[in-house]
């Protein structure tokens, strides 16, 4: 199973660099917490973009939006670390993949690549 981060996604839809990496990724279908799915729709919306384009074009590859569970939100806030890089939306991404015991696409390097991160550039 693999999980995409906001990053991940967004660098599909901007066309940046590691994009053709996501698009292989999403072809087999894949899964994005609600958090950071909002996340990617306010990136989109903020930059004048049309987010049902992008909303379209996202599901089309049979991508699942997975609700944050109260044991992602506790185990997010217990992941905090004081200058760690992390945002909040980043922990809950990586505590859904822990639950989901799915691999978690990024395109953000702060993120690093053990475990089950997986680096799309």
């Amino acid at each position: 199973m693999k999980l995409f981060d906001a990053s991940a996604l967004l660098c599909l839809l901007r066309g940046e660099h590691g994009g053709d990496v996501v698009e292989r990724e999403l072809e087999g279908g894949g899964s994005c917490s609600a958090v950071n799915w909002s996340e990617v729709a306010q990136k989109v919306l903020g930059h004048g973009k049309d987010w049902q384009l992008a909303r379209g074009l996202l599901l089309s590859y049979g991508l699942r939006i997975e609700s944050v569970t109260r044991a992602d939100a506790e185990i997010a806030a217990y992941a905090w670390r004081p200058g760690s890089g992390l945002s909040l939306a980043d922990r809950l991404a990586l505590a859904t993949a822990d639950r989901l015991d799915a691999s978690v696409w990024t395109a953000d390097q702060a993120w690093g690549s053990a475990g089950r991160v997986r680096q799309v550039r």
